[in-house]
């Protein structure tokens, strides 16, 4: 396939030159021009325990970038999502489609600009970092779903997944993307719960005294998932059946403790929210990915308030008002409300 990747860095890099390594048309494009100019220069390196190589592939900032594409990966941050797909529209044609391989429910803002027609959900786990110009660390494979936005099975998604086994061999295609992208909202925010700290995700996860607390952080987000009529789907060690109400006590300390192995198996330890507030110094998706939901679980009559909290002392490291300790997940649990959101059920 000929493929247009739209963000060059951790997950559009390693999904890029895997591609590209494979024979298919791989083009970049990123706003970062030392990384453009590494590529172009010694191509995209991949590190890690996964795979070492070199894809040589072409590589645009987005002001030189000319010619239009059937097939775009979006792999921007998610807070740059309409910004990024505006930029990207003179570059698509007619017919073809915009694939987010992003975190969070971006798909609604993407069909928003191109047309719910040229939108194709994706979702992936997998653990990678930006390094350096040219340089992104493949820590741990994670699950790869590609689906329509409207449920269908079509051969376009056939087409994708097909190339995407390229990438990794247990890619597939779904009828329900938005069931993973909502499971991966619930995970996701027990992922920022653990950024909150310096300890690894593994680590943070693992920590009984806190369990109570990723718990329910998860049956707010399904919950929200469930008055939008979204059935989530397990992946990678998380089970969305084990956080309902009406789940067998000990059901989520079994997923979180899944969730904890897989997290060892990967070199990545730490979460790219993480690597934002840490290392790079930069904000984070928190917005994005979470702050959305608390507006959807609004308009849906669900309350969020940990969620909300967690949205908050996500900000207040981001402007240097705290500091990343396990103290931070003590503050967030003060919030925690006595009983579960609502009693619903997830459907396998």
């Amino acid at each position: 396939m000929r493929f247009l990747i739209w963000g060059a860095g951790a997950i559009g890099g390693t999904m890029g030159a895997h591609l590209a390594r494979a024979g298919h048309d791989v083009t970049m494009v990123d706003s970062a021009a030392e990384h453009i100019a590494a590529i172009n220069r010694a191509g995209v390196r991949i590190t890690g325990p996964i795979a070492e190589f070199v894809s040589q592939v072409a590589a645009f900032t987005p002001d030189a970038l000319t010619g239009q594409w059937a097939t775009i990966i979006l792999a921007t941050k998610a807070q740059h999502t309409d910004s990024a797909t505006r930029a990207l529209l003179p570059h698509l044609t007619a017919d073809g489609c915009v694939i987010s391989a992003q975190n969070g429910l971006n798909e609604l803002a993407i069909a928003s600009i191109v047309g719910a027609a040229r939108t194709v959900g994706a979702f992936v786990n997998f653990g990678a970092d930006y390094m350096e110009p040219g340089v992104i660390h493949y820590g741990g494979r994670g699950a790869v779903v590609v689906g329509e936005i409207d449920g269908r099975m079509t051969p376009r998604v056939d087409e994708i997944r097909d190339a995407w086994l390229d990438f990794d061999s247990r890619a597939i295609s779904t009828s329900n993307i938005w069931g993973y992208l909502w499971g991966k909202e619930a995970y996701g925010a027990m992922l920022f719960a653990t950024a909150l700290t310096n300890e690894s995700i593994a680590d943070a996860l693992a920590m009984s005294a806190y369990r109570d607390l990723y718990i329910s952080l998860a049956r707010e987000i399904l919950a929200v998932a469930h008055a939008r009529g979204v059935t989530p789907e397990a992946f990678d060690g998380f089970d969305p059946n084990a956080y309902v109400p009406t789940a067998a006590a000990d059901a989520a300390a079994r997923s979180l403790d899944d969730l904890v192995a897989f997290n060892r198996r990967s070199a990545k330890t730490h979460s790219g929210i993480w690597r934002d507030l840490a290392v790079r110094k930069r904000p984070t998706e928190v917005d994005a990915q979470l702050g959305i939901v608390v507006a959807l679980g609004s308009e849906a009559g669900v309350p969020t308030p940990l969620t909300k909290r967690l949205v908050e002392l996500i900000h207040d490291i981001e402007n240097g008002v705290r500091a990343q300790s396990l103290d931070m997940l003590d503050i967030l649990a003060a919030r925690r409300p006595a009983t579960a959101p609502h009693g619903y059920r997830v459907q396998r």
